[in-house]
């Protein structure tokens, strides 16, 4: 039960955070290629289905095998992944239950239920229903796929931007009141779009990967090349509208995250005309001393970049750690409370919240409590920081946020200028021969898996310390328990997500190995 004055021991936080991350990471490596090559085989099997050729069939066949396994061990992480809410987070599902667990539930009921139903026809009906049932098939479990991730992302999203709900001081709860405001907010249609369209880069990279090593031991090079042609397309295609749609979250994140984009940044001091930091020598192994003001050493910034990016206005308004810290005024004249006044707020929040609890338990009717209940919803948007004990805990672990957000940028850049030169010598020169874009679409594959890993470790570690944003910190989330119950769990599931990890490694080499069973 939610209690208003939790105690719960550091140790049980920090490895409670651990445990969780773990479990994502780990769940992350098989989600982007489930969501990639649902679309690639997708369109492989279009091709089969319009033109007749078994050949196209049998590529099809091959890339669903793979599919399949992979698809089998991102369920088992998802499944794990979901039990925490309970187990770690209990504090969490009991404050958000009501909203947090809508989107899970359909996910489960709906989307899950859509993919277990199509993927069994799509592997075992190729030759028990009609082409055109089959192909529709194989669309509809990569739509199940695409729609769990969508659920996923709005419970994700949520709790990066509470919207759609009401506090209900009686229970101690929120509660939703608005299914579509959580459903379809901006910030929820922007991060499933950006997280989706980027898998699908993944999903390209895996198959010119595979691709390029049987060119590079010269078999299968009919197949080869033409897994290579469609997936280049998607490629491309899909790191386009990948960066289209994470320009478009960054306008969203500046605005309910500043101190996310802050730190993704080592943004210390903000104002109008920011650049855009190119490189910086921002120390891996600590915070740095961000209150002085001083820019990290030997930065190299993009003029008004940042401003671009984050407002769209060479000359916008943004801020910076110590002025989200310490209060600033937007450029529409609204003042943002400086850390101290929500926190003020907070404690204040609270503290009504208390004495409300008091009053309703020994007379129901008092007339007081109608006051109380308005004065603590007008404040519930700074509750969580009533929570926080000192201002430099709202700032995240700046090195993570800052090295991530370029590796996923950098790579991201990289991908780009590969899958033109792919699609340049798949097209115009005789691709069988340069062994060196062989050996370079192997190397890039870790790449790609690097690039989406820190996506994710942006989107995630630069709210912290929030669960909830500025409604619940991760210290009062967690479930009371004993850190060393958690951390001989987390070591249990690091070997059984590393074993089931070179299981899948080992199966997938096993059968790309085989290579595809041609019809004729």
């Amino acid at each position: 039960m939610y209690s208003l004055l939790l105690s719960i021991d550091a140790s049980t936080v920090d490895w409670s955070r651990a445990q969780f991350a773990l479990t994502a990471i780990y769940h992350w490596l098989f989600v982007p290629l489930t969501l990639g090559l649902a679309l690639i085989m997708g369109i492989m099997e279009t091709c089969y289905y319009r033109t007749k050729n078994l050949f196209w069939k049998d590529v099809a066949m091959f890339w669903q095998r793979l599919f399949g396994i992979n698809f089998a061990m991102g369920v088992a992480t998802g499944l794990i992944l979901e039990f925490e809410f309970g187990t770690n987070w209990s504090n969490y599902s009991w404050f958000v239950g009501d909203i947090f667990g809508a989107p899970l539930a359909i996910e489960g009921i709906l989307a899950f239920f859509l993919e277990s139903t199509f993927v069994a026809v799509m592997f075992f009906g190729w030759e028990k229903v009609s082409g055109g049932f089959h192909l529709a098939s194989t669309w509809l479990t990569g739509t199940g796929a695409t729609l769990s991730a969508w659920w996923i992302l709005v419970a994700n999203s949520w709790m990066q931007y509470p919207v759609g709900c009401t506090f209900n001081p009686d229970t101690v709860r929120n509660e939703m009141t608005d299914f579509a405001a959580v459903a379809f907010s901006p910030f929820a249609i922007d991060k499933f779009c950006h997280t989706v369209i980027s898998s699908w880069i993944v999903g390209a990279m895996f198959v010119l990967a595979v691709s390029c090593w049987y060119l590079q031991k010269r078999r299968d090079q009919k197949l080869a090349v033409a897994s290579m042609k469609i997936a280049s397309i998607v490629g491309l295609v899909s790191s386009v509208l990948t960066m289209a749609t994470g320009d478009s979250s960054a306008v969203k994140v500046a605005e309910v995250q500043p101190m996310k984009l802050a730190a993704m940044e080592a943004l210390y001091d903000g104002g109008n005309n920011v650049s855009l930091t190119a490189i910086a020598a921002v120390n891996p192994f600590e915070q740095p001393d961000y209150a002085k003001g001083v820019e990290a050493p030997l930065r190299i910034g993009i003029p008004g970049g940042l401003s671009i990016l984050a407002t769209h206005d060479f000359n916008g308004y943004v801020p910076g750690i110590n002025d989200i810290l310490n209060g600033y005024i937007k450029p529409d004249g609204t003042k943002v409370l400086s850390a101290k006044e929500k926190m003020e707020k907070g404690k204040a929040v609270i503290a009504m919240l208390s004495k409300y609890k008091e009053l309703k338990k020994k007379n129901p009717k008092d007339p007081t409590l109608l006051q109380l209940d308005k004065n603590i919803k007008a404040d519930m948007q700074y509750m969580g920081y009533g929570y926080i004990k000192d201002k430099s805990e709202l700032v995240p672990f700046i090195p993570v946020c800052f090295y991530a957000f370029r590796a996923m940028v950098g790579i991201g850049t990289l991908l780009v200028l590969f899958f033109i030169v792919v699609l340049f010598f798949v097209y115009r020169r005789d691709i069988l021969s340069h062994r060196w874009l062989h050996m370079s679409g192997l190397a890039m594959l870790p790449l790609a898996y690097i690039a989406s890993e820190a996506g994710w470790i942006v989107a995630e570690f630069g709210r912290q310390p929030w669960v909830i944003q500025d409604l619940m910190p991760s210290g009062v989330a967690v479930s009371d328990i004993s850190s060393g119950a958690i951390a001989t769990t987390f070591f249990i599931f690091l070997i059984l997500f590393t074993v089931l990890l070179c299981v899948e490694i080992n199966i997938l080499c096993k059968q790309i190995k085989r290579g595809p069973e041609y019809s004729e």
